[in-house]
């Protein structure tokens, strides 16, 4: 890889800048990556204000590279500031507009809390919606990645019910169709293997618990073997994520956020990584938030950022 990652700001009042840090401290041979921030918050000589993300490569190996952007009020660690919407809105903007233009190889979000943006207009439920529209992608998929398992929500960020009116046989096929090219494509997996998980409890129990697995998801898996994805499903929610039930899938679509999310969050939040599908870019962010209750007090683990960034490069060189 000749040219960096481009890695967000995120909420300046969260941890994001110091898992930075410690991420570029931790950093592996092969990349670099550059930081869209406010160099003027981290300690004296930790970071190096470059020009270009061309620069940020010579020297990453001495201190943490960091394109400017100026933050409205000084972040005071676990304390969100709504003046600084702006700059964490920009600081997105900027890595995928460097992205886009191939001066940056993949983004790596830091974590934001939307609440704080909404005053400043950004008007997303959440990172994979912004980048989205900001890329011009139709139809933006979520996974989360972990060496224990992969998880993609069919909805998203909507309340549950919400989530339940949005949910079709056309949302399901839209996102598992997206998943397994991209599991072949990036992932180098040939013949991904994608297992579905049932809407009601024991996936319905034949029709006596609800009857979406027969009237929504068993249409799905039809229409996706009839293009010759390997799928299997409906499975019961409450058992497939068993190590035993784990081993027989590549990634589980799951039919609304919490389905996908609780179950690798319990297994394996420390490595986990969100991955959006269906961008022309490459995107990966740590699997946790802003942390607000640690930030300032030096204790916050970045290993998820580092597989973040990991990730990120791996699917960029696969891209070369």
């Amino acid at each position: 890889m000749t040219s960096p990652l481009a890695l967000t700001m995120g909420d300046p009042a969260g941890i994001g800048g110091e898992i930075a840090l410690k991420a570029w401290e931790a950093r592996r041979t092969g990349f670099s990556f550059v930081l869209i921030d406010d160099p003027a918050r981290f300690p004296a000589g930790s970071v190096r204000e470059v020009a270009s993300a061309a620069a940020a490569c010579s020297v990453f190996a001495e201190a943490l590279p960091v394109l400017p952007l100026s933050l409205a009020a000084r972040a005071v660690p676990g304390k969100p500031d709504a003046a600084n919407a702006p700059a964490i809105i920009a600081s997105i903007e900027r890595a995928v507009a460097l992205t886009q233009a191939g001066e940056t190889s993949a983004v790596v979000t830091s974590p934001i809390n939307k609440a704080v943006l909404y005053g400043a207009g950004f008007a997303h439920p959440g990172h994979t919606e912004f980048l989205a529209a900001l890329t011009g992608a139709p139809l933006p998929v979520m996974m989360l990645a972990s060496p224990m398992l992969r998880v993609v929500p069919v909805t998203i960020h909507v309340s549950l019910r919400r989530a339940l009116e949005m949910l079709t046989t056309e949302a399901i096929v839209a996102a598992s169709r997206i998943t397994a090219a991209a599991l072949r494509e990036q992932f180098g997996i040939a013949h991904p293997r994608l297992a579905v998980a049932g809407l009601n409890p024991h996936a319905g129990e034949g029709g006596a618990m609800g009857d979406e697995e027969q009237r929504i998801i068993v249409p799905a898996l039809d229409a996706l073997r009839a293009e010759g994805i390997d799928v299997s499903g409906p499975w019961p929610p409450d058992t497939m994520f068993t190590s035993d039930a784990r081993a027989r899938y590549d990634v589980a679509i799951c039919m609304y956020h919490d389905q996908a999310l609780i179950p690798i969050k319990t297994l394996d939040m420390t490595h986990g990584v969100n991955v959006t599908l269906g961008l022309p870019i490459i995107r990966t962010s740590p699997d946790h938030g802003t942390a607000y209750d640690i930030a300032g007090r030096g204790i916050a683990d970045p290993s998820s950022l580092i597989a973040a960034l990991d990730l990120a490069a791996h699917l960029a060189r696969s891209r070369l």
